[in-house]
């Protein structure tokens, strides 16, 4: 078991040094520009697979192979995407794919797919922990938005003087950040992270946006505190 969970750390590793350490910018804007034409293309992929088999210890003929072949055309792939958010998580999902199929292969005793799956499925804790991360996202924001409506309908110009999007994905990181705090029973850092909030001071001129943004993260706050506390109480 030991042993399998360092071949993993090994192989995540090398990933992670030829990648983003051992990749040059000008190697990534190469590939874009010529895909696999470029030569840095190649660099990469052989690089890649020659780190991957040295971190292993070349112990398994075919694992620098399949990382070869695998990493070069999910690169060539995302190659001809878009540089954005998205492309980038697929393209290091497909990468962690790949490496947790070739970690399965190798130690198929340690991890069975059919005994993951049945605890998916009748685990009740796994569903509680699932639904409260489900509602603590989009739900909460949007009931959020409700409340504070009205509020909100008082300022003008509201749109202006936020930028887009960037209040939600800030509530949602928050609370969830609440939330597995309060499950793992750290209140004093929950502590520090209102208090972090608090920065956000009432200024003049800005009285109504500063009252709305409090009043926004109050209720945040109070949500996810009540549903990490529920949650804890039923797992």
């Amino acid at each position: 078991m030991d042993n399998a969970i360092i071949w993993l750390i090994r192989l995540l590793a090398a990933h992670l040094v030829t990648d983003f350490v051992l990749q040059p910018t000008s190697w990534v804007e190469a590939r874009r520009t010529a895909h696999h034409k470029a030569k840095q293309f190649w660099y990469h992929i052989l690089l890649t697979a020659l780190v991957a088999g040295w971190f292993t210890c070349f112990d398994t003929w075919w694992v620098p192979l399949v990382i070869l072949v695998s990493h070069g055309l999910i690169d060539w792939w995302k190659s001809y995407r878009e540089n954005n958010v998205l492309y980038f998580a697929i393209d290091q999902l497909l990468h962690l794919l790949v490496i947790f199929i070739i970690w399965w292969v190798k130690f198929p005793e340690v991890i069975s797919l059919k005994q993951v799956f049945q605890a998916c499925m009748v685990d009740e804790k796994i569903w509680v922990v699932g639904i409260a991360l489900v509602f603590l996202t989009s739900p909460v924001g949007i009931l959020i938005g409700m409340i504070t409506k009205s509020f909100r309908d008082q300022i003008p110009n509201h749109n202006e003087q936020s930028l887009e999007n960037a209040g939600a994905w800030i509530g949602i990181l928050e609370r969830l950040i609440i939330f597995f705090l309060v499950l793992i029973s750290q209140y004093e850092a929950i502590g520090l992270l209102v208090a972090a909030k608090s920065i956000i001071r009432l200024k003049e001129g800005e009285q109504k946006m500063s009252e709305y943004v409090l009043v926004g993260t109050l209720i945040s706050i109070s949500v996810a505190l009540l549903t990490g506390y529920i949650v804890s109480k039923s797992i």
